[in-house]
């Protein structure tokens, strides 16, 4: 029952800590608010979490995670290493719109000084995480159909068009047509892994 009433103690803070964000930004992403929002006491965010750093970790690996279980569900449908690419690229993209407070905390936390104490328990995660998608590209590495790169390498080149499109879509600074970046981001990011 303690259990079950802590669980709900810390989905009810990171929730609420989403919520803020979203409606606050950076600036209005405080221990105050998220406290009051989530009806959670200070005490008991100190608790569950440490300290508000520790709560922005918590969100920010329950948002990742989220993002992650959505590109390796697209990515377990693909076939071929084409096709893969596409199916990340789309589940990405499709989740930045379902999910566009997810996605912007995630975007936003990247630049905070939130994570930073935090850093090795999400290199873990993003380790584990990424590693499914390293594992699924492995077999066409080793039959010569995606070029043999390292894998912080690949992930640039797969990762980095579609984070920053995604980054550039949540930012009111750029106009950016995220159905233009789905329908030209899958065969150029292929172009960039295939073999020469």
């Amino acid at each position: 029952m303690k259990q079950r009433r802590g669980a709900a103690t810390v989905d009810r803070a990171l929730t609420a800590a989403l919520r803020v964000f979203a409606e606050s930004g950076q600036q209005g992403f405080t221990v105050t608010a998220v406290t009051e929002a989530g009806g959670v006491s200070l005490g008991s965010l100190y608790h569950h979490f440490g300290s508000f750093d520790g709560l922005a970790a918590h969100l920010y690996l329950r948002c990742l995670g989220q993002l992650c279980d959505s590109m390796l569900d697209a990515l377990s449908h693909a076939r071929t290493p084409r096709t893969g690419i596409r199916a990340l690229v789309h589940a990405y993209l499709r989740f930045t719109v379902e999910h566009r407070d997810v996605a912007l905390f995630l975007h936003a936390s990247a630049y905070s000084g939130h994570l930073a104490a935090h850093a090795e328990e999400i290199r873990a995660f993003k380790a584990e995480r990424y590693g499914a998608v390293a594992a699924w590209l492995g077999p066409h590495i080793e039959a010569g159909r995606i070029e043999p790169l390292s894998t912080p390498v690949l992930e640039v080149l797969v990762m980095g068009p579609v984070e920053e499109a995604a980054r550039r879509w949540l930012s009111s600074t750029y106009d950016l047509d995220l159905d233009e970046a789905a329908r030209v981001l899958p065969d150029r990011i292929w172009r960039s892994v295939r073999p020469d």
